[in-house]
Parts: structure tokens; sequence; C-alpha cells
């Protein structure tokens, strides 16, 4: 697992039926990664969190800062080992 400092990131989004942004893909290092599947989604003090499940199998946390409407890759795992 790899922890390092936050990565800004390009995201695509689609609102579901409740209006909520939901990513649907997402680019960092200048390549684009498709959203297999959405693992967890929670509310942080002053962020949004998204667990995700790439095309290339590793796990991403996406972290969302409404305020500024910016995005950051805050977890990436290859591995597939955390829960």
């Amino acid at each position: 697992m790899n922890r390092a400092p936050s990565l800004a990131a390009l995201v695509e989004c689609y609102a579901g039926h409740r209006g909520e942004e939901t990513p649907r893909r997402f680019s960092f290092d200048r390549r684009w990664i498709e959203v297999v599947e959405v693992l967890d989604s929670w509310l942080g003090p002053d962020h949004r969190y998204f667990k995700l499940r790439g095309d290339d199998g590793a796990t991403y946390i996406l972290r969302h800062d409404v305020e500024r409407t910016r995005w950051e890759l805050t977890m990436y795992d290859r591995t597939g080992s955390i829960g």
C-alpha cells in the first residue's frame, strides 16, 4: 500500500438520483482510470471520500473538497490488501 502526499486528480462524475456526484473515471499522472466499482463513500469534516476499484485492479481513495471543487488522490493500493 502506498500512502503519499495527496495528488491532484481530474475526475469525471455523474450525479446519482440524489444529485450527489460520484466518480466515473479519474486521471492522475497523465493516465485515465475507469471506475469499476465504488467500494465505499463517506463524509469527513470538510471533504467527501470515495473508495474505488479501478479498471487496472487497484484500489484508490479520492477526496473531494466541495467548497474548492478540488479532487485529490489520497491512497493507492495495487495489492488489494486494504479492507
